[in-house]
């Protein structure tokens, strides 16, 4: 089972005027421990950057599953709903966990999602789809052998028991996610879901702007590990 980790890397960056800005960068990391973590990120990044660069912030980051696919450059979190009955009341259930897809655009963010949940062994809505900042995802697999496309396997009846251990009960209102801070989310890009049924009904997707530098690398304060 992975253990990811997100890291913040902190350098000065060339941009296309020529001139150098300080800008922060997530990656996201699998390891053991923090120490780990930090040790993987500065082996991974150093043949990647000229000149100094520091680890301002780890942390850690749950993610049940990720799909890849080598023909995107985007990373997108989905917040995916598990529905299952209380053997008691008979009550639905919704467990909320978020996924990781690469793609290069949303909707085939949305394509492998649905591919790579074929064959799942539960039934599950899609609550929403968003667009994440992560530069890159460096699982061990990544140092032993090539990146594979996202297949229809589904997943089995074994891991979702352990995906509903680990993730509490929520009840999720799909269109009123928040942000860490409690904040309301305004979300570019968001799967509505009709309620009676798993599949998805209706996909919308706003227009993705260009994101700036400033948008992809955030400025933050130096934080000590």
């Amino acid at each position: 089972m992975n253990n990811w980790f997100e890291c913040k890397v902190r350098y000065e960056k060339t941009m296309e005027n020529g001139m150098l800005k300080k800008v922060t960068e997530p990656y996201l990391v699998d390891a053991l421990s923090f120490t780990e973590a930090e040790a993987r990120i500065i082996k991974e990044i150093t043949p990647f950057i000229s000149g100094e660069f520091t680890v301002s912030d780890i942390k850690r980051a749950k993610y049940t599953e990720i799909f890849e696919d080598p023909t995107g450059d985007r990373w997108y979190r989905c917040k995916v709903l598990f529905i299952t009955l209380d053997e008691k009341s008979g009550a639905e259930k919704k467990t909320a966990c978020s996924m990781l897809v690469q793609a290069p655009d949303i909707n085939v963010a949305l394509q492998n999602l649905i591919k790579g949940m074929q064959g799942t062994m539960a039934d599950y809505q899609i609550a929403a789809i968003t667009e994440t900042p992560l530069m890159d995802v460096l699982p061990y697999a990544a140092m032993e052998e090539e990146t594979k496309p996202v297949t229809s396997v589904g997943i089995g009846e074994e891991r979702i028991q352990e995906i509903l251990k680990e993730s509490p009960v929520e009840e999720v209102q799909p269109t009123e996610l928040q942000q860490e801070d409690g904040t309301d989310l305004q979300e570019e890009f968001s799967v509505e879901i009709d309620e009676e049924d798993s599949a998805v009904e209706e996909f919308v997707a706003i227009e993705e702007p260009e994101l700036a530098e400033e948008e992809i690398s955030e400025e933050i304060p130096e934080e000590e590990i």
